[in-house]
């Protein structure tokens, strides 16, 4: 049997034909395989890459937040996808500083907005104004028209005002004094959650969380971040500065690029199998561990960010591997554990690795 030598192992050929499928070779007929990344033209102007795209903004954003590249990522695929992310982490990890600091690098408005138990509906997203002077009614838009909205702990709101935020998200426009505002574009939403400060909060409903595209957990930094951090912002004297390199102009005409990016038929299947393997029992063996699955938005939402994050990694086509990677991303949010699970001590994260693992990844194409 041949077999392929890697760095001082010899790997079967099974595991090296395992590997390959991960990866996914680069379909024959994708338009951007044939000429290339760069070599596309659009508008009448060469694609930029998505590397050399992302580097700008890391730059910037790593001279205040250290580390979190994955974090960083994930929320660039989003602003890229118009989708939204729900940030659920420990107090103090820097999630403000990162969204704050991620705004200035591209360059757009940020607003942020702390939800309490007392807030208003219209403290989000406006309300109209009575002008005495002209005896008429003016709208007076709120935070929410912004291109990056932080909603700093959303489930400490009560369902009214949450319901407001997040049916501005879906439709993408606010509608104050029977007159339709629409809502800058790019629009991208960072809703941070505190995982173990439960009392007095009100947890997103299921449909409610299902509109964000991603569920991210935000983990301590390593020792050598936080020893770097210490000398960063250490200092009295200095403050960080993030410059801006990008603009909302910019991502606009970047979509046009990551559309160019192709997802192979098979790619596609396997989105849906992954999906649809969360509404299904049998794939995990029989148990009922989940009371609730993936929604079609689920799958929509694999397939925009799996799309991006391949442009943002200077692919042009979308492999199994990148799928694999983002799914529990997209995915944590979307599903319920049912009481059997729960009585069993079983994680989410365990689930979905099970789904994963008994879900048969596709040869290319």
């Amino acid at each position: 049997m041949p077999e392929e030598r890697r760095e001082g192992r010899q790997i079967p050929d099974s595991e090296v034909s395992r590997s390959a499928a991960l990866e996914g070779a680069a379909p024959k007929k994708s338009l951007a395989s044939e000429k290339g990344l760069l070599a596309i033209l659009i508008d009448g102007a060469i694609m930029i890459k998505g590397p050399e795209w992302a580097q700008r903004i890391l730059g910037e954003v790593h001279k205040t937040v250290l580390g979190q590249d994955k974090i960083i990522e994930r929320l660039l695929i989003a602003l890229l996808s118009g989708g939204h992310v729900l940030i659920e982490g420990m107090p103090g990890l820097a999630k403000t500083l990162l969204v704050k600091s991620l705004a200035a690098a591209v360059g757009v408005q940020f607003e942020r907005i702390q939800f309490t138990p007392d807030l208003l509906p219209s403290d989000v997203v406006g309300t109209m104004v009575f002008q005495p002077q002209e005896g008429r009614f003016y709208p007076h838009l709120g935070p929410i028209f912004a291109n990056i909205v932080l909603a700093d702990e959303i489930n400490r709101a009560p369902a009214k005002v949450q319901s407001a935020l997040l049916e501005a998200m879906q439709e993408r426009q606010v509608t104050l004094g029977g007159a339709a505002h629409p809502l800058p574009d790019p629009f991208l939403v960072l809703a941070t959650q505190n995982p173990i400060e439960q009392e007095g909060t009100y947890p997103l409903p299921e449909a409610q969380a299902d509109r964000f595209l991603f569920k991210v957990l935000v983990d301590y930094p390593s020792e050598a971040e936080e020893r770097s951090m210490l000398r960063l912002w250490g200092r009295l004297t200095e403050t960080p500065k993030v410059s801006g390199v990008s603009s909302a102009e910019e991502i606009r005409q970047l979509r046009s690029q990551i559309d160019q990016v192709y997802v192979s038929p098979a790619v596609e299947r396997y989105i849906l199998e992954l999906v649809r393997a969360s509404r299904q029992e049998e794939i995990l063996g029989g148990q009922r561990l989940l009371s609730y699955g993936g929604s079609p938005r689920a799958s929509l939402a694999l397939f925009l960010a799996g799309r991006t994050m391949a442009w943002l990694r200077g692919l042009d086509y979308v492999s199994p591997a990148l799928i694999r990677e983002i799914f529990p991303d997209v995915l944590r949010h979307r599903v319920g554990l049912s009481y059997e699970a729960e009585a069993q001590g079983i994680q989410v994260a365990g689930v979905l690795d099970q789904l994963l693992e008994r879900t048969a990844i596709p040869e290319a194409d």
